[in-house]
């Protein structure tokens, strides 16, 4: 499915379940696809609207009026709109299943922002907290997504450089993506690594560099009855929620502080180049030491040992560099 159709499909969707009322088939064609011929603008239509629909959409018609028999409109309702209940194919996730889970990313809110707007100024009442149901939100500190999620649209091989945790440097990769997904508050790409033979996933905050599509598009096929989700619980790490503490500088390490359980301000630290503070942290601890390091002499770990012995080796590698 091509990036421009994907668009497209975002727009209807979005514009169908933000609506509080059934939305007429007029309206739709005069905000979505103006530059449409009638004839084309039905094929286009009616083909957009059975695809939502053969992904989970439950996109359904109704009066407009119920007092007059005019022309029917369209419409999702959020209640019956939710991703915790829509099953989608491994081919249908990495189009409109994971669209509808990143709003604010930077292309796909394009999307969101037009659709609204053009809403808007036809004067429909819209429900914007019907984009609620679209939680979580992809942050921005992933810029190598764009790269992967195009892969997996055109079945493109990517090449990237990867730093697995344990490590002194990262190691070259090929990647044949199936799809991406979030999974204990990071984003993670899964698929078939062309170097080792098998299945791997792979976190994005842990891709070095740029990510690049390699190859030509159609290069490979997603296995049938794959479950992304389900396969990153299933290779990803294992998951410890035994407590972080952490010694951050004031004012320091702004993420790390809105994830904590408790802040012990004023504490003894490290130096007296200026005040510390104490984070407790007890959600999954997975990959919190690329966090850690990524603040520098900012913050100390004081415990767990595991945690702090990990990111002293990793200083130790670098420095030996």
């Amino acid at each position: 499915m091509s990036a421009h159709k994907t668009e497209r499909l975002l727009n209807l969707l979005i514009m169908l379940l933000v609506t509080t009322r059934p939305v007429p088939k007029s309206r739709i064609r005069e905000i979505l696809y103006p530059d449409a011929s009638p004839e084309a603008f039905d094929k286009m239509f009616d083909r957009d609207k059975e695809e939502l629909r053969s992904l989970g959409v439950p996109v359904e018609v109704g009066q407009i009026d119920a007092y007059f028999d005019d022309e029917p409109g369209y419409r999702v309702k959020p209640d019956e709109f939710a991703l915790p209940v829509i099953e989608l194919a491994a081919d249908e996730a990495a189009v409109v299943g994971l669209a509808t889970r990143v709003w604010d990313h930077q292309r796909l809110a394009r999307a969101t922002t037009e659709a609204v707007r053009k809403l808007s100024a036809a004067g429909a009442e819209i429900d914007l907290s019907a984009l609620d149901i679209a939680q979580p939100r992809l942050p921005a500190d992933e810029p190598t997504f764009d790269v992967f999620f195009e892969a997996i649209l055109e079945r493109s091989v990517v090449e990237f450089d990867y730093w697995r945790s344990g490590t002194d440097a990262p190691s070259r990769r090929r990647l044949e993506p199936w799809g991406v997904t979030r999974y204990s508050g990071r984003w993670y790409v899964v698929g078939h690594d062309l170097d080792r033979g098998e299945e791997r996933v792979f976190r994005l905050s842990r891709v070095q560099g740029e990510a690049h599509k390699v190859g030509r598009p159609g290069a490979y096929s997603i296995p049938e009855g794959t479950d992304i989700s389900a396969a990153t619980r299933r290779l990803a790490p294992d998951l410890s929620t035994e407590p972080v503490v952490l010694l951050v500088r004031a004012g320091a390490a702004l993420p790390l502080r809105r994830a904590a359980e408790t802040v012990e301000v004023g504490v003894p630290g490290p130096d007296q180049a200026t005040p510390w503070d104490r984070l407790t942290l007890t959600r999954a601890s997975v990959g919190i030491a690329d966090e850690v390091l990524g603040f520098g002499a900012s913050v100390f770990v004081e415990s767990p040992a595991s945690l702090r012995d990990q990111v002293v080796s990793r200083l130790e590698a670098v420095v030996a560099r």
